[in-house]
């Protein structure tokens, strides 16, 4: 038994995103109000808060004007306010229809809304929060759950120093068991102890399959003369074909800058298909190689998306807990925004925590989290676009369109309908003896770009001499199986390069895993058809090093 040493606090989060940091302002500001003392502690896995932030992000300020009223004096970086909005249908790479408003769900405009990095509005949260007593904790990441007697009681955080055989180094140090009365999982999509809590508590029992895309995004520094800040673009139609869904976006950010990205969603058919081709190929779409073309890409990421909205949303509490934020799965799909969603789902959490502290005996399920979410804007809102990526995945492109504006703008989401998606993203792939072969032109290293050039912009880094993070339930089954049915499509859908399949000189193939290269997208804990891949933390402070994302 590996001794650790102990800290009791009364709330623990995992996770310094949106809705982690919302949870923890909202507690701190409770316990200010109510002039008690609240022990209140954050761990979060990236290097510094933001590092591991990813997000569009065109920002919807809604709950962040309830958490932080007088955010705009405290200096939020919430300052460029959207002045356009353009959609397109995309034909091929060069013609494009500009869609009227009036044929767009209402749910796309962004009046009143800010373009911002996540990321950077991340770091400014901490700060509040610490301002406010909290203490933050970057580089430690939450490695496995502490559960006695049915109940919760907090995480032990990962062990450091420990080599690749899983024998401890000479640095080697234990990871300490944080302790709580109540333990908050914010850990972001597809978060690997939400996921845990979800199969041990049969919290998905009577949800719909989870659905979730990969989104891909870059910050480019471009020509001024072609800079519009605070225009919004989004496209749907090519590069993807029309059994693929997903959209484009570009935002014109402050300082000459614009964001260009591509969502895909991983109910994809086709096991050729590549996810981060497809976004190098889209860049050569006119609307977007008009901007870009000229200009230098200074940054690169892409992590997964929970999409699945309000039908697909597990029970968020257990015994000595909550799950909050996109760990759970609140992201309006029919908005394209999670950040607002995942501020209000910590903000209620938090609520719903402190009125269980005040009480004098300890109750272990906070099943009131449900009727206090239930009776929110955020049920509302999310109820109201529940019907939104079923009618995409049922109808098409243009049917599902369709009916989404019609929905939304004539009857505000309230439709006598409910439509259900319950295939799983996994098991949506083809064989690939019964798949066409996608050839994807090399990139220009002008527009588009490798894989490798792109994870170095990312700053991504692991201590290389520790255990792989990515790990197989078995080792056979990428030659034996996923080769053989669906030619490996971790080779593709990783946006990474972490996954090869090499040929010793006998003729016989291995599977490779570069766990180095990992920007932590949980696409392949996702995707694999066999579902044989097990993403798990590394070593803290491992893993993307994002700037302003």
């Amino acid at each position: 038994m590996v001794e650790r040493e102990t800290m009791e606090f009364d709330v623990v989060i995992v996770g310094a995103g949106p809705a982690g940091l919302s949870c923890a302002i909202r507690l701190a500001q409770q316990a200010q109000e109510k002039q008690q003392e609240l022990m209140i502690c954050v761990v979060e896995k990236g290097s510094e808060v933001g590092a591991h932030i990813l997000s569009g992000a065109v920002f919807e300020t809604k709950a962040l004007d309830e958490l932080i009223p007088d955010w705009a004096e405290k200096n939020a970086p919430v300052t460029t306010k959207v002045t356009e909005d353009e959609i397109y249908l995309f034909k091929d790479q060069d013609k494009a229809t500009s869609i009227p408003h009036f044929a767009v769900p209402k749910t796309f405009k962004n009046d009143g809304n800010y373009i911002v990095s996540m990321g950077n509005v991340c770091r400014w949260l901490a700060e509040q929060a610490e301002q406010l007593g909290v203490e933050v904790f970057p580089g430690f990441s939450a490695h496995s759950l502490i559960v006695e007697d049915d109940e919760v009681k907090g995480i032990i955080t990962g062990d450091m120093g420990v080599g690749k055989d899983g024998e401890p180094k000479d640095s080697y140090m234990p990871g300490m068991e944080l302790r709580a009365k109540y333990t908050v999982f914010a850990e972001g999509c597809r978060g690997h102890l939400g996921k845990q809590l979800i199969s041990q508590f049969a919290l998905d029992k009577d949800a719909t399959p989870q659905h979730y895309g990969i989104g891909f995004k870059e910050i480019w520094q471009i020509d001024p003369a072609k800079h519009q800040e605070g225009k919004v673009v989004h496209g749907t139609g090519w590069p993807l074909d029309n059994e693929t869904h997903g959209g484009s976006f570009m935002y014109h950010a402050e300082n000459n800058q614009v964001v260009v990205g591509l969502i895909i969603d991983l109910n994809y058919k086709n096991p050729y298909l590549s996810p981060f081709d497809e976004f190098q190929r889209m860049k050569h779409q006119q609307v977007f190689k008009g901007t870009l073309e000229g200009g230098e890409r200074i940054a690169y990421g892409a992590r997964a998306i929970a999409k699945g909205g309000l039908h697909a949303l597990p029970k968020m509490h257990f015994p000595g807990g909550l799950l909050v934020g996109c760990d759970a799965g609140t992201l309006n799909f029919a908005k394209i925004k999670g950040n607002h969603t995942a501020m209000k789902s910590g903000i209620i959490a938090a609520d719903t925590i402190v009125a269980a502290l005040s009480e004098e005996a300890h109750r272990a399920d906070l099943s009131e989290f449900t009727d206090n979410f239930k009776s929110s804007w955020l049920y509302d809102e999310l109820y109201q676009s529940r019907n939104f990526g079923p009618a995409m995945h049922k109808f098409g492109r243009i049917l599902g369109g369709a009916y989404n504006m019609v929905d939304q703008n004539l009857f505000s989401g309230s439709l006598p309908f409910t439509l259900k998606d319950t295939t799983l993203d996994h098991a949506s792939l083809r064989l690939a003896k019964d798949s066409q072969e996608i050839s994807y032109p090399k990139p220009d290293g002008k527009l588009s770009f490798d894989k490798l050039s792109s994870v170095f912009l990312s700053n991504t880094n692991h201590e290389e001499e520790q255990p792989c993070h990515l790990q197989l339930k078995d080792a056979s089954i990428p030659i034996q199986v996923n080769l053989e049915q669906y030619a490996e499509p971790a080779q593709r859908y990783c946006p990474a390069g972490v996954y090869e399949v090499n040929e010793d000189e006998n003729g016989d193939k291995q599977f490779v895993i570069n766990g180095q290269n990992c920007v932590h997208c949980k696409t392949c804990d996702i995707k694999d058809p066999s579902q044989n891949i097990t993403w798990v933390t590394p070593e803290g402070a491992g893993g993307p090093n994002y700037p302003n994302m």
